[in-house]
């Protein structure tokens, strides 16, 4: 059990422990307390260098990002039924272990043990029940409370000499009947197209997907290096937990591209990102929100775009608005493929998919990366077909949602 309040939290920056103190009073405080060293930054738009003290009448975005919400935070809450749950408790959960460099601890606190590790092969051959997965929940929330997102998911070790959880483990859906397996169809098609993706396998009856997290280096020496996180949300100065998460639906892809731009980043981040969007537009992925983009970086110098994560085909469920209304279809993008207050959500056709590409992102041929795209789409349905792990029902309607993609390569 935690505090019942909790005003202030050491917060560590990758290797650095206690580079910073949070402080929660009237206001949100973040305070360097190693100035006198070279300090990584707590985030990309908060230096050290441009000023030691920063104030906030709300959490800093970048440690919003992580905040659980959805299936984990409801877990959370049955765990710990009479725990307050404000974001600093909410931190002080995650500790060392959220996605990116940050670590929060409580002053003078121990460091608990790592849970024992599970391999990626015991995972990927355990046969999936809610109850199965529950145990995981319950054994591993010390080490994985800090990843976001509505699926049913947790971060496990692997590795005794990996000092923090190295796996994500994506569960099945009730929901979304399917899902883990669609996931995995779709970052197949992703990696076979050429586009950067995490590590990824699928159980073997096609119900947990396990993902290596992309913001941990592990070298040859051994030695673990964690690389800074950031989501577009979070760069842009959203905070989109609980009843605000309609936030990261809100903006445009042109936006996310212009942003990249003022940090500077290398061209060919831009062509990556439209790589990002032109199979999200193809393969239907309808959730591909401000939170699904992001940043990785060692320093304000040096960062590129994240690998392409959560990305699951999304016109195949249905959804309704309020309880026993009509069943709905996802048939619109997260966000507007271009700015501006006219422009909607509808999914692109070729030759605006194509002007996004080569005015927006600066890709001199974008019919070609829209040609591979629709190619290993292809291909990925040819090759996994008679996977045992995939429901023939679910290749069917994700096989007639990808007819959609093909034409994209006429």
């Amino acid at each position: 059990m935690l505090p019942e309040k909790i005003r202030q939290l050491n917060v560590s920056i990758g290797d650095a422990e206690n580079a910073g103190q949070l402080i929660r009073a009237s206001t949100y405080e973040f305070r360097y307390l190693q100035p006198h060293v070279k300090q990584a930054a707590v985030a990309l738009l908060m230096p050290a260098s441009k000023q030691l003290t920063w104030q906030d009448g709300d959490l800093f975005p970048p440690m919003d990002q992580n905040l659980p919400e959805g299936d984990l935070f409801m877990k959370i809450r049955e765990l710990f039924p009479k725990q307050t749950m404000t974001p600093m408790h909410m931190l002080a959960l995650i500790g060392r272990n959220g996605i990116g460099r940050l670590g929060y601890s409580l002053p003078d606190s121990v460091v608990t043990p790592m849970p024992r590790t599970i391999s990626k092969s015991e995972l990927l051959t355990t046969a999936y029940t809610p109850a199965v997965f529950n145990e995981l929940v319950a054994a591993y929330l010390s080490t994985g409370a800090g990843i976001a997102g509505m699926q049913p998911k947790i971060m496990v070790p692997d590795r005794p000499t990996v000092p923090i959880p190295s796996l994500i483990v994506k569960a099945a859906s009730a929901a979304y009947p399917g899902l883990a397996a669609n996931e995995f169809l779709c970052l197949t098609a992703a990696k076979e197209a050429g586009i950067d993706t995490p590590t990824f396998a699928l159980s073997d009856d096609g119900q947990m997907l396990v993902l290596d997290r992309f913001d941990l280096i592990v070298h040859e020496d051994g030695q673990t290096e964690r690389l800074g996180f950031e989501d577009i949300a979070a760069l842009a100065g959203l905070r989109v937990r609980d009843i605000l998460s309609d936030r990261k639906y809100q903006g445009s892809y042109q936006r996310i591209a212009e942003l990249m731009r003022q940090l500077q980043l290398p061209s060919d981040n831009l062509h990556r990102f439209f790589e990002q969007v032109a199979f999200s537009v193809m393969v239907r992925n309808g959730d591909a929100h401000l939170k699904n983009f992001g940043l990785l970086y060692r320093s304000t110098q040096d960062m590129w775009l994240a690998p392409m994560f959560d990305v699951v085909t999304t016109s195949i469920y249905t959804y309704t608005q309020y309880a026993g209304g009509p069943e709905l279809q996802d048939r619109t993008l997260a966000l507007k493929l271009f700015a501006g207050k006219n422009q909607t959500r509808a999914y692109p056709g070729k030759k605006e998919l194509e002007d996004f590409g080569q005015r927006i992102c600066g890709v001199s041929q974008p019919a070609r990366t829209l040609e591979r795209i629709a190619q290993a789409m292809q291909d990925t349905m040819k090759k996994t077909t008679g996977d045992a792990r995939v429901p023939d029902a679910l290749r069917s309607k994700m096989a007639e949602a990808w007819e959609w993609g093909y034409g994209y390569a006429k």
